[in-house]
């Protein structure tokens, strides 16, 4: 099994890249193996190309190394705070380059983009942990909760991944170690049982389905 691990926090310290060292260490001790992204220690470049627009090429390493191995992976962590009801714009960049035809989705022949896509990541498991400081119900009632839309309908759905699971750490200024430490046994425990595929995580996906086409 194979596990594609991306973060996209510019703060080495953050309470996201606790959850991202978790991540990785879990999926380790289970023996997934591991594609680990640190998008800004890397210095990834989010803009997408004229070259690239419109095109299945990329002459960016990275790019086409991420692509690689988004196909390869059987689970996809995506670890990131809640800016805006949106990912941080590197992040955003990498779903415009990485996340595209013909690695993620693509359309039938004679389809110019205008029909419904065809998902290429059927049978991933998508999994997603945002950090916020927006308390739950002000972010459901009044900002009706965007990335949700975002990741289940826009990126996993798009794709053609039905299982998936997220899940919002807050309030991310007010929370304590103890209050954090906790936290990251849910992290832990949400990667033990997607691996071993618990009864728990699984209705989990059930209550999660996506929508694929949408």
């Amino acid at each position: 099994m194979k596990a594609t691990v991306i973060i996209a926090h510019p703060y080495p310290k953050s309470f996201n890249h606790a959850i991202y060292h978790t991540v990785c260490a879990e999926l380790a001790s289970l023996q997934v193996e591991l594609f680990n992204h640190d998008l800004y220690e890397e210095n990834f470049n989010p803009t997408l190309t004229v070259e690239e627009l419109g095109s299945d090429i990329s002459t960016d390493k990275l790019v086409n190394r991420y692509a690689l191995e988004l196909q390869e992976s059987d689970y996809l962590f995506f670890i990131h705070p809640n800016w805006w009801g949106q990912p941080p714009a590197i992040l955003k960049g990498y779903i415009d380059r990485v996340i595209r035809p013909p690695h993620a989705y693509d359309f039938p022949p004679g389809d110019t983009g205008g029909g419904l896509p065809i998902g290429k990541l059927k049978g991933k498991y998508g999994i997603v942990f945002n950090t916020s400081n927006t308390e739950e119900e002000r972010e459901n009632n009044y900002f009706h909760d965007p990335l949700d839309s975002i990741w289940k309908q826009c990126i996993f759905g798009f794709c053609g991944i039905e299982k998936y699971y997220r899940k919002m750490f807050r309030i991310i200024a007010d929370s304590t170690p103890e209050q954090r430490k906790q936290w990251l046994r849910e992290v832990s425990d949400v990667v033990q049982d997607v691996v071993n595929g618990s009864q728990k995580i699984l209705q989990s996906f059930a209550e999660h389905t996506t929508n694929p086409g949408l």
